[in-house]
C-alpha cells in the first residue's frame, strides 16, 4: 500500500491506461506543458509527447468534438475540462453528438470518450467556477455519469471509465484533490455502476456523493457519539444509479436523507427521490428528506458561500429529527 494524493491517484490512472493502450490520449487546455490546471496530467508530455498530450486552444465545443470524432475512429480521447463550468461550451457536442452517436448510427460507432475534471463549490471561486454540471447531464441518453470521491475509487474508477465503450463523465472535486490514502500497488479497477456502502446501519440510510460524502462524515462523529446507527451509502454512479444498493437499504432502515451539494431544483436528490417513490413507497416510514444547496448562483463572499451549501451540522439535525419519528 502506498499514500497517494487524490490528483497523483486520477494521475497514475492516466498513465498507466496511456502505457497499456496506445489509442488512448489527452486533451484540454494547459494539458502539457503545463501539467493541468491541478497537475493530474504532470509529466505525461515528456513521457508521451505532443500528440498524445494535447494542448488545445481554449474552444471547448471545437476539441470536444474533434474528441468525439476521434473516439467514432478508434481512439479513446479524455477530456480534461479546465472547470466542468466551461464545458457548457460544449453541451451540443456532448448531448446531441457524444450522447447520441451510438444510437443514431445503429450501433455502427462507439463512442469510448471521457470527459473529466474538477467541479463543485470550492472557495470563494465565485458562481461560474462553483457549477455542479452532474444536474445538466443527467437527463441525457447514452451519457454515463461518475462522481469519484476519494483517492481509491477515483483511480480504480478513471481506469474502467477509460477502457468503457460509451462516454463517460467522470466528475471530480475541486477540493477533493489534497486528501490522502493508501492505494493497492497492484493494479484494481472498479466498476462505474455500483454505489458504495460506506457505513452498515439500522436507523436511517444516508445517500450522499462527491464531496458530501466527506461532510456525512464528519456528522457521523457526532451522531455515533450520541448513539446513532446510520448506514451511509456513497451514490458514485449517478447515471445509472444503483438501486439494488439503494434498495436494500431503504428495505432495512425504512428512513432516507439524500445529501448533496447540486441545486435543490431538478437535482441528482430529486431523481433519487422519485426513484425511490417510485419503487419503494410502502418501505418508506417517513417522506425522504432532500438536504440540498439553495437555488442561487453561488457567492463568492465566503459566509454566504458557506451558507448556500449543506454543512455537517445541519445533517445531524436532520438525522435526530427523522430517527426521532414514530410510525
Amino acid at each position: 500500500m502506498a499514500e497517494t494524493l487524490f490528483f497523483n491517484a486520477l494521475r497514475e490512472a492516466i498513465d498507466e491506461e496511456m502505457a497499456r493502450d496506445s489509442s488512448v490520449f489527452v486533451l484540454g487546455e494547459d494539458v502539457g506543458h503545463y501539467g493541468g490546471s491541478y497537475k493530474v496530467t504532470k509529466d505525461l508530455y515528456q513521457k508521451y509527447g505532443e500528440l498524445r498530450i494535447l494542448d488545445t486552444p481554449i474552444a471547448e465545443n471545437s476539441f470536444t468534438g474533434m474528441a468525439v470524432g476521434a473516439a467514432m475512429t478508434g481512439l479513446r480521447p479524455i477530456i480534461e475540462g479546465m472547470n466542468m463550468g466551461f464545458l457548457l461550451l460544449a453541451f451540443n457536442q456532448i448531448s446531441n453528438n457524444a450522447g447520441m452517436l451510438r444510437y443514431t448510427s445503429g450501433g455502427n460507432f462507439k463512442i469510448p470518450m471521457v470527459i473529466r475534471g474538477p467541479g463543485g463549490v470550492g472557495r470563494q471561486l465565485g458562481a461560474e467556477h462553483s457549477q455542479r454540471l452532474e444536474t445538466y447531464f443527467q437527463a441525457v441518453p447514452g451519457l454515463k455519469i461518475v462522481a469519484c470521491s476519494t483517492p481509491r475509487n477515483a483511480k480504480g474508477l478513471l481506469k474502467s471509465a477509460i477502457r468503457d465503450d460509451n462516454p463517460v463523465l467522470f466528475f471530480e472535486h475541486v477540493l477533493l484533490y489534497n486528501l490522502k490514502e493508501d492505494l493497492p500497488e497492484e493494479e484494481y479497477l472498479l466498476p462505474l455502476d455500483k454505489a458504495e456502502m460506506v457505513r452498515e446501519g439500522k436507523d436511517i440510510t444516508i445517500i450522499t456523493y462527491s464531496r458530501m460524502r466527506h461532510h456525512v462524515l464528519q456528522a457521523l462523529k457526532t451522531l455515533e457519539k450520541k448513539g446513532y446507527d446510520p448506514e451511509v451509502i456513497d451514490l458514485i454512479s449517478l447515471k445509472p444509479l444503483d438501486f439494488d444498493t439503494i434498495g436494500a437499504s431503504v428495505r432495512k432502515t425504512h428512513k432516507v436523507i439524500v445529501v448533496e451539494e447540486s441545486m435543490r431544483t431538478a437535482g441528482i436528490g430529486a431523481e433519487v427521490i422519485a426513484s425511490i417513490n417510485d419503487r419503494l413507497f410502502d418501505e418508506l416510514d417517513a417522506p425522504v428528506l432532500r438536504l440540498s444547496s439553495q437555488d442561487i448562483p453561488t457567492p463568492y463572499n465566503g459566509n454566504l458561500e458557506r451558507l448556500t451549501i449543506i454543512q455537517p451540522e445541519q445533517i445531524v439535525e436532520a438525522v435526530e429529527k427523522m430517527v426521532a419519528l414514530r410510525v
